[in-house]
């Protein structure tokens, strides 16, 4: 299978993963909507759970960079922390067919998924600690800090995606990154 073809396998299983889940969605069904042969699917996948794992990874590396873009671009803890929060709004506003695969569907034991996590944590963590040593932002643990800096903005978008609130407006990201501004700056904070 081509490039091309596994962008076709993936792109396949994001929609039909999205509408019945991995559980829901049949071999046949994935391949009759790649429009690849069952000889070029099992040329890059054993099976579907393989093309679930694949399209995580790919989710997640894809969101994973723009995260990271978005924090590199800004020379301030609070412009940081306040546009990161808006980014993860936007991104799942953008993003809703990925967004709600991430949210729903979590591949169990992918070692890629465990090197692209390790790779982005530590990068964020060092950012992070640079920051909390300046007295910029607060001292805490990755844990927390995820927590009090995108879990009412992640909350907002899992609700929005599965319909239990209308999609969020940029008065909601503005709301959710001065909130978490409170929550992780320092003693400057404010």
């Amino acid at each position: 299978m081509t490039e091309a073809g596994r962008a076709r396998v993936l792109r396949a299983a994001l929609e039909l993963f999205g509408r019945d889940g991995v559980a829901g969605t049949t071999l046949s069904g994935l391949r009759t909507a790649s429009g690849v042969s069952v000889g070029s699917f099992y040329h890059h996948f054993a099976g579907k759970e393989q093309v679930a794992e694949a399209l995580f990874v790919e989710c997640v590396s894809m969101y994973q960079d723009a995260f990271l873009a978005e924090l590199k671009a800004h020379d301030g803890a609070r412009e940081a922390v306040t546009g990161v929060v808006a980014f993860h709004v936007r991104w799942c506003r953008e993003n809703p067919g990925r967004a709600r695969f991430m949210f729903t569907e979590r591949p169990a034991g992918s070692e890629a998924l465990a090197a692209r996590n390790r790779m982005f944590f530590r990068e964020v963590r060092g950012w992070w600690r640079v920051h909390a040593r300046h007295g910029a932002l607060a001292d805490v643990d990755a844990v927390t800090a995820f927590v009090l800096w995108l879990g009412p903005a992640q909350e907002l978008c899992r609700m929005w995606l599965n319909g239990q609130a209308p999609e969020p407006d940029a008065g909601q990201a503005g709301w959710l990154s001065e909130a978490a501004w409170r929550s992780v700056g320092g003693e400057h904070a404010g």
